[in-house]
């Protein structure tokens, strides 16, 4: 057992679960940046890969951060990524639900609040960007990008049909040998 690496995990995935405002895309620039860059706990392709299986299995997309344990130190690291990111958001959560009823008037606490969805939003567009890095690879690639981005963007439709097109366009380049 990796005791330093699993202690790496749980203080990498606990700090960063604290600012979990917004949910998993919030946090995947930062889960990104530790567990391929810093710690090289997986690989682009293996962290998207494990993105993917977060986001299409059934239950928390932070599942994510499971997956990485999992990946770089077995069952143990598995759990000992699940607590990291449940425990400190969990308490966080109890603490600011006391705060609000008790400072619910304070001009200053309803500043903080008002500030909170802008800063989601930046981190959720980082996430975009990171995601797009990680995952587009070539012309074909970004053509794809652009346009689901711009279906999903401009108009009221399903996103599954942008999906089912992209997959159509990828596979048809693949065929044809603009894609790897």
């Amino acid at each position: 057992m990796n005791l330093a690496g699993l202690i790496s995990l749980a203080i990498s995935f606990s700090t960063t679960a604290l600012v979990s405002f917004g949910g998993i895309l919030v946090m995947f620039p930062e889960i990104h940046r530790q567990s391929v860059e810093i710690f090289h706990w997986a690989d682009d392709a293996q962290f998207a890969s494990a993105f993917a299986v977060s986001q299409m299995a059934p239950g928390p997309n932070i599942m994510l951060m499971s997956l990485i344990g999992w990946r770089a130190f077995g069952l143990s690291g598995l759990l000992v990524a699940t607590l990291a990111i449940i425990t400190p958001p969990g308490v966080l959560a109890v603490v600011i639900a006391r705060m609000d009823k008790r400072f619910s008037t304070s001009k200053y606490f309803q500043i903080v609040k008002t500030a909170l969805p802008p800063i989601v939003v930046g981190l959720m567009m980082a996430s975009g960007f990171i995601t797009a890095k990680i995952a587009v690879d070539g012309f074909v690639g970004l053509v794809i990008l652009a346009g689901v981005a711009t279906f999903v963007a401009l108009t009221k439709l399903n996103p599954l049909i942008s999906i089912v097109a992209a997959i159509g366009v990828g596979v048809t380049a693949g065929h044809f040998g603009y894609m790897h």
